[in-house]
């Protein structure tokens, strides 16, 4: 292309075959075409470049050349002739711009294209118009960009990250590539490549996660506040506060734009004495992105509380007889305060009996001050106080101490002996005493058992439990009417004495015994005849009872109806009350004698008395019939029996007894008598003619 002008490019030549020699020719450009840089000699159809040629407009030319041959016949010939414009490296490489501004977003992958730099280079050939790309960075170490030296292609070789790096000025170069070293030309542009912020950062919180507050601040008061930084800009970078939990209760307003906590409600440390907040820090971008805090809050104590016991009443058990320093018990209150504010002092109010123990001011420790007796006092309710200084406040608690029992006592009878009556009639298993025995001691030690150690013949026993003296079996005044033994009570002690008392019981008669004859069954005699109030015969009745239980009276009960007999009722002496006949009535058989004792009811016996009257020979023999008529034929024969007499002689015994004679009448002796059953026999044959009649006189003597 830097081809002068007026200079021959070229000449067009006729081959031989095709035009004869010496013909006329003539060059012409056809009009048509833009042959404005060229000419052509007409005669000799040398081509001329006219003007300068440039590669970079036209870089080819098609030129329709026309032959005219002039010879008869004249002909016409068309030739078209190609010229390439051979590029000169004439033109330097050109950046669009001087100065580009490019916003890339820093999250975007490394590789991502940037920016695709287009340079133009006027050359029109290949190596002359190749560019090749470069760049260089002015305000970094390392460069987080890459260029394609042939596309121009700008992309990222490293993550971006603009909250470190907000922009990259970088110089990007465009050379081309001649093949002479010395003609390349290149050109340059500056290049700001401007970090545009991604919400790619989470708000950090710089403030404290720990803050303190009074308990008794007012409403409103400021607690804390609360500063989140988010690195990325613009809305990303505006930061709102909320509270995600932990309020609950609604104690703490927080300002979501100046993250300033204040109270909504008054503390109370010991209602609560910590709160953990989750706060959240939450920015603008899209999507948001957010940050959390726990935030603690420690409420600090104000002493407003009052100490309390643990327990409003404290009871424990202490040994008597211990030495002074005997652990009691340690009482405890809490202050629901803090720190100082929550130490106390521990005393014991002034009461009854309260100088037998102190208390350690300290720990609340209760100890004895001297020794216990319980027997003197077995319980202590005494008042502990926990007092705290400033400002003074104080609770009370009762301390209610019951002394433990030793056995230090023996039992005791409330008497030394005891006398009682019973009265011999108590059922088996009645009671007839409580004996009662103290001891001082309690529980076990003062259970008193009670026992019996000398022989009560069976009749008693106790309860060991309940010192109830109880009748083992039926008494019986008349067997034994008084019983003397001895009584123990003891404790659970092996150490101790025990109690003796002496009892006495005396057997208190009832009428339960009848008066008992000495007989059931009385034999006597009397003679008839005997004058009225003589003795016949003395009864005894025994009566086991005493005293007017035991008194006997005698009376006749029955067969006694004519009156016949009386009976002493002191003495028992049974004895006529009128004359006896012995021959009116020989015996008395059923006069039954009553012996009655005087108690009430009265208590009898009774006995069967047979009386025989003795007979007294008063009265003579009396025969059945003064006379005797007996008729005998002559003819009976001697030895018959002829006839019987019969006497009867009221009195009794010997008395009555009888013997018969013939005393006339039998002078010839043809009869005789058996003179015990007076029975009349024949001795002596009879004769009518004889005597016809006998007339025999019989004695009964």
């Amino acid at each position: 292309e830097n081809f002068k002008p007026a200079q021959v490019l070229d000449s067009l030549k006729v081959p031989d075959n095709h035009l004869a020699i010496n013909r006329k020719l003539h060059f012409s450009i056809a009009k048509d075409d833009d042959n404005a840089h060229f000419e052509i000699d007409s005669s000799t159809g040398d081509l001329y470049l006219s003007k300068e040629l440039d590669y970079e407009t036209d870089s080819h030319f098609l030129l329709q050349v026309i032959i005219k041959d002039y010879n008869n016949p004249p002909q016409n010939s068309t030739v078209f002739l190609s010229i390439d414009v051979e590029d000169k490296n004439d033109h330097s490489p050109h950046f669009q711009d001087d100065f580009v501004v490019i916003g890339i977003e820093e999250d975007v992958p490394v590789g991502t294209l940037v920016y695709t730099f287009n340079a133009k280079d006027g050359d029109g050939s290949f190596l002359n118009s190749k560019i090749e790309y470069s760049l260089e960075v002015s305000n970094m170490s390392e460069n987080p960009f890459l260029i394609h030296p042939l596309y121009g292609t700008l992309t990222t070789a490293s993550p971006l990250d603009r909250e470190i790096t907000r922009s990259v000025i970088l110089t990007v170069f465009g050379e081309d590539q001649a093949i002479n070293l010395t003609e390349r030309r290149l050109d340059s542009l500056a290049v700001k490549i401007v970090i545009l912020d991604t919400n790619d950062n989470s708000p950090s919180f710089m403030s404290s996660p720990l803050s303190y507050v009074l308990e008794d601040v007012e409403v409103g008061f400021l607690v804390h506040h609360i500063i989140a930084k988010d690195p990325d800009e613009g809305r990303n970078g505006q930061v709102t506060y909320h509270i995600l939990s932990g309020n609950e209760n609604k104690a703490f307003v927080l300002d979501k734009i100046t993250g300033v906590l204040t109270t909504a409600q008054l503390l109370d440390r010991e209602v609560q004495e910590c709160y953990s907040l989750t706060v959240m820090a939450l920015d603008d971008g899209s999507p948001a992105l957010s940050a959390t805090q726990v935030l603690t809050i420690l409420v600090l104590d104000v002493n407003d509380e009052t100490p309390v016991f643990l327990k409003q009443l404290y009871e424990t058990a202490v040994h008597e007889n211990r030495d002074p320093g005997e652990f009691v018990l340690k009482v405890e209150a809490m202050d629901r305060d803090a720190g100082l504010n929550s130490l106390l002092q521990y005393e014991i109010l002034p009461g009854a009996g309260y100088e037998k123990f102190k208390m350690n001011s300290d720990s609340g420790e209760l100890v004895t001050a001297a020794s216990l007796d319980r027997e003197t006092q077995k319980v202590f309710s005494i008042k502990g106080s926990s007092v705290k200084c400033s400002p003074s406040r104080s609770s009370t608690a009762q301390l209610y101490l019951t002394v433990l029992d030793e056995n230090d006592h023996s039992p005791l009878f409330a008497k030394t002996q005891y006398q009682i009556s019973v009265t011999e009639d108590l059922e088996e298993g009645s009671a007839i005493l409580d004996l009662s025995a103290s001891d001082e001691d309690d529980g076990l030690n003062g259970e008193v058992t009670y026992s019996l150690i000398d022989d009560t013949y069976g009749a008693f026993a106790v309860d060991s439990v309940t010192g109830s003296i109880v009748t083992t079996k039926a008494l019986d005044r008349e067997t034994k009417s008084q019983y003397t033994f001895r009584a123990v009570a003891s404790d659970c002690s092996t150490h101790f004495p025990r109690s003796t008392t002496v009892m006495t019981v005396l057997i208190q008669d009832v009428n339960d015994n009848v008066p008992k004859f000495e007989q059931s069954y009385y034999k006597a005699s009397i003679w008839e005849g005997c004058s009225p109030k003589t003795d016949i015969i003395q009864v005894f009745a025994t009566d086991l009872d005493s005293g007017l239980n035991g008194e006997t009276e005698y009376s006749i009960l029955s067969g006694n109806e004519n009156a016949t007999f009386l009976i002493d009722s002191a003495r028992g002496i049974l004895a006529t009350n009128t004359g006896l006949d012995y021959e009116n009535t020989s015996t008395y058989r059923f006069l039954v004698l009553l012996a009655s004792d005087r108690g009430t009811p009265s208590s009898n016996s009774t006995a069967t008395v047979l009386i025989t009257v003795l007979d007294v020979n008063d009265n003579p023999p009396v025969f059945s019939s003064p006379e005797y008529h007996v008729h005998v034929k002559e003819s009976i024969p001697i030895g018959s029996h002829i006839t019987e007499v019969s006497a009867k002689d009221c009195d009794a015994g010997t008395n009555a007894e009888l013997a018969y004679a013939i005393i006339s009448g039998n002078d010839r002796g043809h009869f005789c008598l058996d003179g015990r059953t007076g029975s009349v026999n024949l001795t002596k044959t009879l004769d009518y003619e004889d005597t016809m009649k006998f007339t025999l006189i019989i004695q009964a003597t």
